[in-house]
């Protein structure tokens, strides 16, 4: 799972509501749009990232907002088939609508007490690890065929 959030209250709240979960997820962190969108497209300083089955990604973040960085992976034929859940501060239904006609696979408010919160983070994971079909990952490496 990535996680893209520049809040670090929010992204801890998220983290340990993720290890308390029956089966919690492996979770890596980045802080801005442009840093998800390097990490999903193995960049640089993320070249062996690997392919994460979920983004939980802010709205709100520097560089590039989450609209932005929903609509680069939306738009990109290697990543659209991740699934996207907006979790964000927001309740405003322009950002909600938003994210749906971007593909968002949903779009969550931040709840403002932790055991909503926690529950909602839960919930996200609980659905796309055990509930959901997610698609796997492209192949990367091709096998080697013999001309023979």
């Amino acid at each position: 799972m990535l996680l893209v959030d520049d809040d670090e209250a929010d992204a801890l709240l998220v983290e340990e509501a993720l290890e308390a979960a029956a089966v919690p997820p492996t979770v890596t962190r980045v802080t801005d749009g442009r840093q998800a969108l390097d990490f999903l497209r193995r960049r640089g300083f993320f070249a062996l990232a690997r392919r994460p089955d979920l983004v939980l990604l802010d709205l709100s973040m520097p560089l590039m907002d989450g609209h932005q960085v929903l609509a680069a992976i939306k738009n990109d034929d290697d990543l659209r088939a991740i699934p996207v859940v907006m979790l964000s501060g927001s309740s405003a239904q322009d950002d909600v609508t938003a994210s749906y006609r971007q593909h968002a696979s949903a779009f969550v408010t931040k709840p403002m007490d932790w055991i909503s919160f926690a529950t909602a983070v839960r919930t996200i994971s609980d659905f796309f690890q055990a509930a959901a079909a997610v698609p796997e990952p492209p192949a990367t490496i091709l096998p080697f065929r013999s001309r023979a």
